[in-house]
């Protein structure tokens, strides 16, 4: 089934009380049970040949730090064969960069800290070459820990100033799209490319293989897919 999603699509995985859930528009409270066994949902998306997973920690995003629970099951994620696990949602300190490094993550993405202190992201990207900018936008404006403020900052300011510090992967999620399956926000993913020096990840609005093949078209080299995925019934774990 990942097949006709092609190869630039990333499925999703988010946590929230140890259970895969999706949210729409960042809305905790508009949340969607969809498997309560986030590792048996691994599998099942590895078996059916993703090899690269992203999974954000949304408690963590939330309330600043991780369940237990969550690290666990992020550990077990990360050591499945042949998966590369990207790992986001309360990485906001040197410390949370090197604690979500030690589960096994080969990249992690921080949001709140990337808007707040972007030369410590540049930094923390030089140094171990795995850290991701997540630039989380809705109505124009970056939005931080967990989505719930504005931070006031320009997305492409962000993105450049970023750049220039010394990350080269951004993650930029258009807010307002995520979980609604309304396609891609391609002026956005447009307005970012030419500023992102390396890997530009798109994420937000997408349901169907023609939305990842717009946001590719905007400039994107991979697509977050997750409402879409667990919709068609094939990884729903319980």
């Amino acid at each position: 089934m990942l097949k006709r999603w092609g190869i630039h699509a990333v499925p999703a995985i988010d946590l929230l009380g140890a259970r895969v859930v999706r949210l729409r528009q960042g809305r905790y409270d508009r949340a969607t049970v969809y498997a309560d066994d986030p590792v048996a949902v691994a599998e099942a998306l590895v078996a059916a040949g993703a090899r690269r997973l992203h999974v954000v920690d949304l408690d963590a995003a939330r309330d600043g730090a991780r369940p237990r629970a969550h690290a666990r099951i992020l550990e077990q994620i990360a050591s499945l064969p042949g998966v590369r696990l990207q790992v986001g949602g309360g990485i906001r300190t040197e410390g949370d960069v090197a604690a979500a490094l030690e589960t096994g993550a080969w990249r992690v993405l921080v949001g709140t800290l990337a808007a707040q202190a972007p030369e410590t992201a540049g930094r923390l990207a030089r140094e171990t070459g795995r850290v991701v900018a997540a630039v989380d936008c809705r109505d124009g404006s970056v939005r931080v820990r967990g989505w719930a403020d504005d931070s006031g900052a320009d997305p492409l300011a962000l993105v450049e100033r970023l750049a220039a510090a010394g990350v080269r992967d951004v993650a930029a999620t258009a807010i307002e799209r995520d979980g609604t399956g309304a396609g891609p926000d391609v002026r956005l993913i447009g307005r970012l490319r030419a500023a992102v020096p390396g890997e530009l990840i798109a994420a937000g609005g997408v349901y169907a293989p023609v939305d990842v093949t717009a946001a590719v078209g905007a400039g994107a080299d991979a697509v977050v897919v997750g409402r879409a995925l667990y919709e068609e019934g094939q990884f729903r774990v319980a």
